[in-house]
């Protein structure tokens, strides 16, 4: 009894058939998975960087549009927190840094020139926030805006 069993498992190991369908599974799995991370990694990065250039490209907007130069830059903090809320930045995270020239202390000089440069980082998905194994894997992402100012100031 044992001997047929052994000879019906033996049997069974050496028939192929169905092997090809589990062989193409495993390695269409193997893959696939790979590829779908590194598309929807790609695809958080490019976020990022879009949310980073939309920002600084509309704070820079809203200092030259400004009537003062502390009303600019408050205009200007809402807008980058608003554009890096939605891209999923942490805008606590990011580095700003909005210069003015020729006056660096009035943004709203006319013809002067407002530059807003902002760095930040895009975490890359599904790195678990343990043993800070998150902050290692992100990708710095920055963008840096220029806006003239209207050379006849703000309109009535």
């Amino acid at each position: 009894m044992a001997e047929r069993a052994r000879a019906r498992l033996r049997g069974a190991l050496a028939d192929d058939a169905g092997s090809a369908s589990l062989e193409f599974l495993t390695v269409g799995v193997l893959l696939l998975v790979p590829l779908v991370y590194l598309v929807i990694a790609l695809g958080q990065i490019q976020l990022a960087m879009l949310g980073v250039e939309g920002a600084s490209r509309h704070a820079a907007r809203v200092v030259a549009a400004a009537d003062s130069h502390d009303a600019g830059l408050a205009a200007a903090d809402r807008a980058i927190r608003v554009a890096l809320a939605d891209a999923g930045v942490d805008a606590g995270a990011a580095n700003v840094a909005i210069e003015c020239s020729p006056r660096p202390d009035a943004c709203t000089t006319p013809r002067g020139t407002v530059t807003v440069r902002i760095e930040a980082a895009a975490t890359l998905p599904l790195a678990p926030p343990v043993l800070g194994l998150d902050t290692g894997l992100a990708v710095p992402v920055e963008a840096q805006a220029l806006q003239p100012v209207s050379a006849f100031g703000a309109l009535p």
